[in-house]
């Protein structure tokens, strides 16, 4: 029910698209004002980027939300470049999915691989990264399976370590991959244009 709640709410939503740079780019516009923006790959179908915004409280554009993809700098406000080289160490945390799965890749982070305890919090609805020295801690949710209301199966994680990145998979469960085949479907029927009112600019 919640599945077909979310599947409503984007079949309802208006639809644009416009094709550039090798990717499918399609901006949704929900009934209560917030959008949505996202890029497949035209080759692949993989999604590459999934970004949200809501009104502020003014009622005017708020900032984007970045759900999937990378965060360009460009996005970063008040940051110099003195800030940027001092952090360019630090661990970065992105989300990265494949056909298959929920992805995430955290790179600049080389303890090995027996050092990350990660586990599911079925009761918090979140994933948690720890590691037994200590120096590395994180919680995160699927967005994706708490707007469809879907359960964490502890079956569904797991994790490598290569190269100072740490990648953890979550395996998409029957109903999401039933959805997205079914939304990628109605997406191809789009009209897509090289040019648009798509608004698929990094803010």
């Amino acid at each position: 029910m919640a599945v077909q709640c979310w599947s409503d709410i984007l079949k309802t939503s208006k639809k644009t698209a416009l094709i550039s740079d090798g990717k499918r780019k399609v901006h949704y516009l929900f009934t209560d004002g917030s959008e949505m923006a996202e890029e497949y790959d035209i080759n692949t179908d993989v999604l590459v980027s999934r970004r949200f915004r809501s009104k502020n409280k003014l009622g005017g554009q708020g900032q984007w939300h970045v759900e999937v993809g990378e965060i360009s700098l460009n996005a970063m406000t008040s940051v110099d470049s003195e800030a940027i080289r001092e952090n360019s160490s630090n661990p970065v945390f992105t989300r990265k999915d494949t056909k298959s799965s929920f992805q995430w890749r955290i790179r600049n982070i080389p303890y090995p691989v027996d050092t990350y305890n990660i586990a599911v919090e079925p009761t918090e609805r979140c994933c948690i990264i720890r590691t037994t020295n200590k120096k590395y801690y994180k919680k995160f949710s699927i967005p994706d399976l708490n707007r469809c209301q879907l359960p964490l199966e502890s079956s569904a994680l797991s994790y490598t370590h290569a190269n100072s990145t740490l990648i953890i998979s979550y395996k998409k469960p029957k109903e999401i991959l039933v959805l997205e085949q079914e939304l990628l479907r109605e997406l191809k029927k789009l009209k897509a244009t090289s040019e648009g009112d798509v608004d698929c600019r990094t803010q």
